[in-house]
Protein backbone atom coordinates (compact mmCIF):
# COMPACT_ATOMS: atom_id res chain seq x y z
CA UNK A 1 0.00 0.00 0.00
CA UNK A 2 1.70 3.53 -0.86
CA UNK A 3 3.17 5.60 1.50
CA UNK A 4 0.43 8.23 3.61
CA UNK A 5 0.67 11.46 5.46
CA UNK A 6 -1.14 11.69 8.96
CA UNK A 7 -4.16 14.01 7.65
CA UNK A 8 -6.79 11.26 6.04
CA UNK A 9 -5.15 8.53 8.46
CA UNK A 10 -5.99 10.51 11.66
CA UNK A 11 -9.38 12.35 10.63
CA UNK A 12 -10.50 8.83 9.89
CA UNK A 13 -9.57 7.65 13.53
CA UNK A 14 -10.83 10.76 14.64
CA UNK A 15 -14.20 10.10 12.99
CA UNK A 16 -14.43 7.09 14.58
CA UNK A 17 -13.20 6.81 17.71
CA UNK A 18 -10.14 5.12 17.81
CA UNK A 19 -6.25 5.97 17.70
CA UNK A 20 -3.40 4.60 15.60
CA UNK A 21 -0.29 3.81 17.60
CA UNK A 22 3.12 5.93 16.43
CA UNK A 23 6.04 3.82 17.14
CA UNK A 24 9.85 5.24 17.05
CA UNK A 25 11.92 2.83 14.80
CA UNK A 26 15.44 2.87 15.00
CA UNK A 27 16.96 0.84 12.41
CA UNK A 28 15.52 -1.30 10.14
CA UNK A 29 14.58 -4.54 12.12
CA UNK A 30 12.98 -2.35 14.38
CA UNK A 31 11.04 -1.26 11.28
CA UNK A 32 9.90 -4.61 9.97
CA UNK A 33 8.58 -5.88 13.21
CA UNK A 34 6.21 -3.11 13.89
CA UNK A 35 4.79 -3.29 10.07
CA UNK A 36 4.75 -7.28 10.64
CA UNK A 37 2.13 -6.88 13.32
CA UNK A 38 0.66 -4.08 11.15
CA UNK A 39 -0.07 -6.60 9.16
CA UNK A 40 -1.35 -8.85 11.01
CA UNK A 41 -3.77 -6.90 12.78
CA UNK A 42 -4.94 -5.27 9.48
CA UNK A 43 -4.24 -1.74 11.26
CA UNK A 44 -2.89 1.38 9.79
CA UNK A 45 0.50 2.36 11.57
CA UNK A 46 3.11 5.45 11.86
CA UNK A 47 6.91 4.66 11.78
CA UNK A 48 8.69 7.33 13.33
CA UNK A 49 12.40 8.71 13.87
CA UNK A 50 14.08 10.54 15.41
CA UNK A 51 16.74 13.39 15.27
CA UNK A 52 19.25 11.03 17.03
CA UNK A 53 18.93 8.20 14.53
CA UNK A 54 19.36 10.53 11.22
CA UNK A 55 22.01 12.40 11.71
CA UNK A 56 24.31 12.76 8.45
CA UNK A 57 23.92 9.88 5.89
CA UNK A 58 22.00 8.12 7.99
CA UNK A 59 18.82 9.88 7.29
CA UNK A 60 19.22 8.47 3.39
CA UNK A 61 19.82 5.31 4.16
CA UNK A 62 16.83 5.37 6.91
CA UNK A 63 14.33 6.75 4.57
CA UNK A 64 15.16 4.58 1.50
CA UNK A 65 14.37 1.53 3.76
CA UNK A 66 11.67 3.30 5.14
CA UNK A 67 10.03 4.21 1.71
CA UNK A 68 10.46 0.44 0.42
CA UNK A 69 8.69 -1.05 3.89
CA UNK A 70 5.68 1.05 3.15
CA UNK A 71 5.22 0.46 -0.34
CA UNK A 72 5.21 -3.34 -0.01
CA UNK A 73 3.06 -3.15 3.03
CA UNK A 74 -0.42 -4.49 2.56
CA UNK A 75 -1.68 -1.29 5.23
CA UNK A 76 -1.41 2.49 5.34
CA UNK A 77 2.04 3.98 6.42
CA UNK A 78 2.79 7.30 7.21
CA UNK A 79 6.81 8.01 7.79
CA UNK A 80 6.71 10.51 10.53
CA UNK A 81 9.45 12.87 12.15
CA UNK A 82 9.64 12.88 15.78
CA UNK A 83 10.63 15.73 18.03
CA UNK A 84 12.40 18.08 16.02
CA UNK A 85 13.21 21.69 16.90
CA UNK A 86 15.80 22.38 13.63
CA UNK A 87 13.90 23.91 10.88
CA UNK A 88 16.48 23.73 8.42
CA UNK A 89 16.28 20.19 9.96
CA UNK A 90 12.98 19.68 9.39
CA UNK A 91 12.87 20.51 5.71
CA UNK A 92 15.82 18.25 4.68
CA UNK A 93 13.70 15.39 5.68
CA UNK A 94 10.52 16.88 3.82
CA UNK A 95 13.01 17.13 1.11
CA UNK A 96 13.78 13.11 1.45
CA UNK A 97 10.45 11.76 1.70
CA UNK A 98 9.15 11.98 5.25
CA UNK A 99 5.11 12.10 4.22
CA UNK A 100 4.74 13.75 7.86
CA UNK A 101 7.26 15.90 10.38
CA UNK A 102 6.79 17.05 13.73
CA UNK A 103 7.96 20.44 15.26
CA UNK A 104 8.23 20.62 18.73
CA UNK A 105 8.11 24.29 19.66
CA UNK A 106 6.32 23.46 22.65
CA UNK A 107 9.60 24.71 25.22
CA UNK A 108 9.06 28.60 23.09
CA UNK A 109 7.00 31.40 24.13
CA UNK A 110 3.92 30.86 22.30
CA UNK A 111 4.47 33.49 19.96
CA UNK A 112 7.61 32.16 18.73
CA UNK A 113 6.21 28.48 18.65
CA UNK A 114 3.00 29.63 16.73
CA UNK A 115 5.56 31.32 14.57
CA UNK A 116 8.36 28.46 13.56
CA UNK A 117 4.99 26.62 13.57
CA UNK A 118 3.73 28.10 10.74
CA UNK A 119 6.81 28.31 9.08
CA UNK A 120 7.58 24.68 9.04
CA UNK A 121 3.44 24.30 8.11
CA UNK A 122 4.06 26.79 5.32
CA UNK A 123 7.17 24.03 3.62
CA UNK A 124 5.62 21.24 4.59
CA UNK A 125 2.23 21.72 2.94
CA UNK A 126 3.30 22.44 -0.25
CA UNK A 127 4.90 18.88 -0.63
CA UNK A 128 1.98 17.06 0.74
CA UNK A 129 3.42 16.33 4.01
CA UNK A 130 1.44 16.97 7.12
CA UNK A 131 2.87 18.82 10.43
CA UNK A 132 2.34 17.96 13.92
CA UNK A 133 3.29 20.77 16.66
CA UNK A 134 2.53 20.61 20.50
CA UNK A 135 0.86 22.83 22.50
CA UNK A 136 1.61 22.95 26.27
CA UNK A 137 4.44 21.43 27.79
CA UNK A 138 5.20 17.06 28.11
CA UNK A 139 8.09 16.74 30.03
CA UNK A 140 10.43 13.84 30.96
CA UNK A 141 10.38 11.02 33.86
CA UNK A 142 13.24 9.07 32.94
CA UNK A 143 16.86 8.74 33.83
CA UNK A 144 18.79 8.50 30.89
CA UNK A 145 17.65 9.18 27.04
CA UNK A 146 15.03 11.75 26.70
CA UNK A 147 14.52 15.18 26.01
CA UNK A 148 16.38 16.22 28.99
CA UNK A 149 16.70 13.54 31.60
CA UNK A 150 15.31 13.54 35.19
CA UNK A 151 16.95 12.16 37.71
CA UNK A 152 14.43 9.83 39.78
CA UNK A 153 14.30 11.65 42.59
CA UNK A 154 13.41 14.97 41.27
CA UNK A 155 10.27 16.91 41.77
CA UNK A 156 9.01 19.13 39.26
CA UNK A 157 7.85 22.90 40.60
CA UNK A 158 4.15 22.83 39.60
CA UNK A 159 3.88 20.57 37.25
CA UNK A 160 0.47 21.23 35.94
CA UNK A 161 1.65 24.76 34.57
CA UNK A 162 2.97 22.90 31.69
CA UNK A 163 -0.12 21.71 30.73
CA UNK A 164 -1.91 22.77 27.13
CA UNK A 165 -3.99 25.44 27.85
CA UNK A 166 -7.68 25.56 26.68
CA UNK A 167 -8.01 29.27 25.87
CA UNK A 168 -4.70 28.91 23.93
CA UNK A 169 -5.66 26.34 21.65
CA UNK A 170 -8.02 27.21 19.17
CA UNK A 171 -5.73 30.38 17.76
CA UNK A 172 -2.55 28.17 17.43
CA UNK A 173 -4.22 25.86 15.19
CA UNK A 174 -6.06 28.90 12.93
CA UNK A 175 -2.68 30.69 13.27
CA UNK A 176 -0.68 28.04 12.34
CA UNK A 177 -2.96 25.81 10.56
CA UNK A 178 -1.39 22.72 11.33
CA UNK A 179 -2.68 18.96 10.43
CA UNK A 180 -2.86 17.85 14.50
CA UNK A 181 -1.87 18.84 17.70
CA UNK A 182 -0.07 16.49 20.63
CA UNK A 183 -1.16 17.81 23.83
CA UNK A 184 0.00 18.05 27.40
CA UNK A 185 -2.86 16.16 29.79
CA UNK A 186 -0.33 14.63 32.21
CA UNK A 187 1.84 11.75 30.48
CA UNK A 188 5.63 12.55 30.68
CA UNK A 189 8.02 10.91 28.21
CA UNK A 190 10.61 7.75 29.13
CA UNK A 191 9.71 5.62 31.77
CA UNK A 192 7.69 6.76 35.02
CA UNK A 193 9.31 7.57 38.04
CA UNK A 194 5.32 7.75 39.74
CA UNK A 195 2.40 6.75 37.83
CA UNK A 196 1.16 9.57 36.15
CA UNK A 197 -1.86 11.52 36.84
CA UNK A 198 -4.16 12.23 33.47
CA UNK A 199 -6.22 15.34 33.43
CA UNK A 200 -9.55 13.71 31.79
CA UNK A 201 -11.33 17.12 32.15
CA UNK A 202 -8.82 19.05 30.63
CA UNK A 203 -8.44 16.32 27.52
CA UNK A 204 -12.48 16.46 26.96
CA UNK A 205 -12.39 20.35 27.15
CA UNK A 206 -9.57 20.45 24.67
CA UNK A 207 -11.12 17.87 22.49
CA UNK A 208 -14.34 19.76 22.33
CA UNK A 209 -11.87 23.02 21.34
CA UNK A 210 -9.53 21.65 18.96
CA UNK A 211 -10.46 20.92 15.05
CA UNK A 212 -7.72 19.04 14.26
CA UNK A 213 -6.93 15.38 15.54
CA UNK A 214 -4.76 15.61 19.12
CA UNK A 215 -1.76 13.15 19.88
CA UNK A 216 -0.74 11.71 22.99
CA UNK A 217 3.26 11.92 23.96
CA UNK A 218 4.32 9.50 26.16
CA UNK A 219 1.95 6.42 26.07
CA UNK A 220 4.81 4.56 27.21
CA UNK A 221 4.01 3.07 31.20
CA UNK A 222 0.53 4.43 31.30
CA UNK A 223 -1.92 2.78 32.41
CA UNK A 224 -4.02 0.54 30.17
CA UNK A 225 -7.22 2.31 31.15
CA UNK A 226 -6.15 5.56 30.62
CA UNK A 227 -5.25 4.79 27.44
CA UNK A 228 -8.57 3.48 26.64
CA UNK A 229 -10.11 6.46 27.98
CA UNK A 230 -7.61 9.12 26.41
CA UNK A 231 -8.89 7.57 23.41
CA UNK A 232 -12.54 8.21 23.66
CA UNK A 233 -11.69 11.40 24.94
CA UNK A 234 -10.36 12.26 21.66
CA UNK A 235 -6.40 10.92 21.31
CA UNK A 236 -6.05 10.01 17.57
CA UNK A 237 -2.47 9.23 17.76
CA UNK A 238 -0.35 7.56 20.28
CA UNK A 239 3.31 7.76 20.54
CA UNK A 240 5.25 4.36 22.16
CA UNK A 241 9.33 3.92 22.15
CA UNK A 242 10.23 3.42 25.75
CA UNK A 243 8.30 0.05 26.46
CA UNK A 244 9.35 -1.70 23.31
CA UNK A 245 13.10 -0.73 24.35
CA UNK A 246 12.34 -2.47 27.50
CA UNK A 247 10.80 -5.40 26.01
CA UNK A 248 13.68 -5.79 23.44
CA UNK A 249 16.50 -4.73 25.85
CA UNK A 250 15.47 -7.25 28.82
CA UNK A 251 15.12 -9.84 26.35
CA UNK A 252 18.30 -9.72 24.75
CA UNK A 253 19.82 -9.69 28.23
CA UNK A 254 18.69 -13.10 29.45
CA UNK A 255 19.84 -14.48 25.44
CA UNK A 256 23.28 -13.54 26.77
CA UNK A 257 23.43 -14.10 30.00
CA UNK A 258 22.34 -17.83 28.94
CA UNK A 259 24.63 -18.25 25.76
CA UNK A 260 27.54 -20.57 26.49
CA UNK A 261 29.70 -18.31 24.08
CA UNK A 262 28.96 -14.22 22.29
CA UNK A 263 30.09 -15.15 18.96
CA UNK A 264 26.05 -15.36 18.45
CA UNK A 265 24.89 -14.09 14.87
CA UNK A 266 22.26 -11.12 15.00
CA UNK A 267 19.88 -12.78 13.12
CA UNK A 268 19.85 -15.18 15.92
CA UNK A 269 20.26 -13.49 19.03
CA UNK A 270 17.47 -10.60 17.67
CA UNK A 271 14.95 -13.45 17.07
CA UNK A 272 13.43 -13.63 20.34
CA UNK A 273 14.30 -9.39 21.70
CA UNK A 274 12.16 -8.69 18.16
CA UNK A 275 9.11 -10.91 19.45
CA UNK A 276 8.90 -9.10 22.68
CA UNK A 277 9.00 -5.64 20.91
CA UNK A 278 5.90 -6.83 18.55
CA UNK A 279 4.14 -8.11 22.02
CA UNK A 280 4.31 -4.25 22.92
CA UNK A 281 3.57 -3.41 19.27
CA UNK A 282 0.25 -5.89 19.31
CA UNK A 283 -0.92 -4.51 22.72
CA UNK A 284 -0.68 -1.17 21.98
CA UNK A 285 -2.85 -1.55 18.65
CA UNK A 286 -5.46 -3.75 20.42
CA UNK A 287 -5.63 -0.68 23.28
CA UNK A 288 -6.05 1.83 20.66
CA UNK A 289 -8.72 -0.11 19.21
CA UNK A 290 -6.76 0.67 15.68
CA UNK A 291 -6.97 -3.44 14.40
CA UNK A 292 -9.37 -4.59 11.97
CA UNK A 293 -9.50 -1.03 10.62
CA UNK A 294 -8.12 -2.08 6.63
CA UNK A 295 -10.23 -4.82 4.81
Amino acid sequence: MALVNLKGMLNHARKNKYGVGAFDVSNLDMAIAVTQVAEEKKSPVILMGLTLDLQGDRLEYWLDNMKKIAKNTSVPVALHLDHATDIDFIKKCIDGGFSSVMFDGSMLPIEENIAKTKKVVDYAHRFGVTVEAELGHVGDGIVGNSEVGADKNTVFDNPDDYLTQPGELADFIDQTAVDCIAVAVGTAHGIYVHEPKIHFDRLAELNCISAVPMVMHGGSGTPDEAIKKSVATGICKLNIFSEMLTAFNITIKDELEKASHMAIWPHTLYQKPLEALQEVVRQKIDLVGSAQRIK
